[in-house]
């Protein structure tokens, strides 16, 4: 897939006033300063089109960019992210989990992991939510650069045996490296596979 355009659309707190419409949309999200902004720059070839900052929790709404006129790329906050308080939390959860389970148009949630970590309960929680609730996700492992390959291989046999003890089935798992756009080909292609899929 070659991204031709990239246009930011709308940030708000509540589904209701995402885009309507059918277009499918591909959302991203991980814990906070996981690398996502970076990754949608990336991807979208747009330096600033997320805002990028060394402040974990910097995202707090729903970003809609329209990609190619044909789908939509969403950026949704980041969770986990200690220092907002319970409360700030609890509201970043709520507006995260009203949009999955409620925003139709969601086709695929990539869920950006970094490499350098082992499994974490808070991300493992996350995904065996989503699984309960049929919401279909792929896995991205962001930062690769950061650490040796043979480290991030055996970093990602740690990772998969460890889902393997409760998933029948992994789900697609992606990696990437937002400086030296690695990965970029895989999940373009991947989403443009999916689009197919649904006959668009």
């Amino acid at each position: 897939m070659e991204i031709k355009s990239a246009t930011f659309v709308i940030s708000n707190e509540d589904v209701r006033k995402c885009p309507e419409g059918n277009l499918p949309e591909f959302a991203f999200i991980g814990r906070s300063n996981v690398g996502k902004s970076s990754l949608i720059n990336m991807l979208t070839n747009r330096k600033g089109l997320a805002m990028t900052s060394q402040k974990p929790g910097k995202t707090q709404l729903i970003n809609h960019f329209l990609i190619n006129d044909e789908w939509y790329l969403v950026d949704l906050p980041g969770y986990g992210y200690a220092q907002r308080g319970k409360e700030g939390r609890e509201k970043i959860r709520n507006i995260i989990d009203f949009y999955i389970l409620k925003r139709m148009q969601l086709t695929n949630l990539f869920l950006l992991l970094d490499c350098r970590h082992e499994a974490q309960k808070i991300d493992l929680d996350f995904m065996e939510w989503l699984g309960k609730n049929g919401i279909p996700f792929s896995i991205i492992f962001t930062k690769i650069d950061k650490i040796s390959k043979g480290r991030l291989s055996g970093n990602l046999n740690a990772y998969k045996e460890k889902l393997l003890e409760t998933w029948e089935e992994l789900p697609p798992i992606l990696l990437s490296s937002s400086p030296n756009k690695e990965g970029r080909p895989e999940i373009l292609d991947h989403i443009e596979k999916i689009i197919r899929s649904l006959g668009k």
